[in-house]
């Protein structure tokens, strides 16, 4: 496995132990159970997989690179090189600037970029028409470019599938970077959609079926399906990708519902010729960060805290799994925990900033805590988090004892 050079004030001593312990008892990662630190009274439920994964971690030193390579030239980052405030800070304290926001809209202006300025490609990667016009300018396009290498695969499918001759469809949000950056390569290869949801595969799957007319289809995908979309034609053959932050279960049952649906229409024996095979789009990090999440829903817990940025995508999708069994915090780091009764945390659903109080209560005194937080969370932020919470709790263990605890039980 290759080791990434990163800043050290993103890593953590005890949480970095947590996850070499875990690797080196269970190295073919069969086990997906969470490890559990008892403090005493505060029991803390650590997921088996989460934080940096091999594309973010891929992202921050190709960009941390840039900055030391280049200390007398302007450098430019895309937009958001990962859904994460505190590491995107960082940058902006290095003097790296933002082109454009999250959704695209420019903040400088790309005809203010000169030749000789560096511009870093977020982990999402990009669009080819914005590849196109910085390589115009005379900017090296691919020179610190941090595309995750999972995306680069998937790209890698749409295009194996347009030679197929079969149509894209991707399931992701349409206004996130990366599924913007996936449209734009796979539209030149095949006919390409994008669905948000299941909800959106059916209306899909319906006109598929002749059941929704074509009124409706455009009404419902304008502006998600590539030029001179015909979907009485370009849905006999389709293959479903994914944008790779996605849950990874969705994404199956979507492409399970496209086969179901073309084998309806067409027949079990002529599947082949009508619906692609494309489970290897799947993010190795996503997955395992939602299968460990799976595990922790088998624990009984007062509550769950999820750390990470509030418009990072992968997160929010572990949010969302926590939800259907625990009252689930979303926040960003420890600062949004004021004080035992009170915390500030993230509704996802409304987008929306909320206060909670009395999040730490319980009957006998002992609180039983998920932890976790997304793919682009520092480890150092869930470290950070988890004694800001010990704080609130008087004659809690040392960590040195739980650590030993923790060794001793395996």
């Amino acid at each position: 496995m290759k080791l990434f050079n990163i800043p050290g004030f993103y890593k953590s001593g005890i949480i970095s132990k947590v996850k070499e312990f875990r690797r080196n008892t269970d190295p073919r990662k069969k086990d997906y159970s969470p490890t559990l630190l008892d403090f005493g009274p505060v029991k803390f439920f650590i997921a088996r997989h989460f934080g940096f994964c091999y594309g973010v971690e891929n992202a921050i030193e190709i960009s941390f690179k840039a900055v030391e390579e280049n200390p007398d030239k302007r450098i430019f980052l895309l937009s958001q090189m990962i859904h994460n405030s505190e590491v995107n800070s960082d940058l902006l304290k290095h003097g790296v600037k933002f082109l454009m926001d999250t959704v695209g809209n420019q903040i400088i202006p790309f005809e203010e970029l000169k030749k000789n300025d560096i511009v870093i490609i977020p982990a999402f990667g990009t669009t080819l028409a914005i590849e196109e016009r910085l390589h115009n300018l005379g900017i090296e396009v691919h020179k610190y470019d941090t595309t995750c290498p999972f995306v680069e695969r998937v790209w890698k499918k749409a295009e194996k599938l347009g030679e197929e001759k079969y149509t894209v469809i991707i399931h992701g949000k349409h206004n996130h970077e990366e599924t913007r950056a996936t449209f734009s390569r796979s539209k030149i290869h095949s006919p390409a959609i994008i669905i948000k949801n299941m909800y959106e595969a059916k209306k899909l799957g319906a006109f598929i079926l002749g059941e929704l007319s074509k009124h409706e289809f455009n009404k419902h995908f304008d502006g998600r399906d590539s030029n001179s979309f015909d979907p009485e034609k370009d849905l006999e053959r389709i293959g479903v990708i994914n944008q790779t932050t996605m849950l990874a279960t969705e994404t199956q049952e979507i492409a399970d519902y496209f086969r179901n649906i073309m084998i309806k229409k067409y027949g079990m024996d002529k599947i082949k010729n009508h619906f692609a095979d494309t489970r290897d789009t799947l993010c190795y990090a996503t997955n395992e960060n939602q299968e460990a999440t799976h595990a922790l829903l088998k624990q009984e817990a007062d509550l769950a805290i999820v750390v990470g940025g509030y418009n990072s995508s992968n997160t929010s999708h572990i949010v969302e799994l926590c939800e259907q069994k625990f009252p689930t915090y979303f926040i960003s780091s420890e600062k949004e925990m004021l004080s035992k009764e009170k915390i500030n945390h993230f509704n996802f659903h409304t987008q929306t900033q909320w206060t909670s109080d009395n999040y730490l209560s319980s009957n006998d005194g002992e609180m039983k805590i998920i932890l976790t937080s997304g793919a682009s969370c520092p480890d150092a932020v869930v470290e950070r988090v988890m004694f800001r919470m010990l704080s609130f709790f008087e004659k809690t263990k040392t960590i040195e004892k739980v650590m030993e605890e923790v060794i001793a039980m395996s």
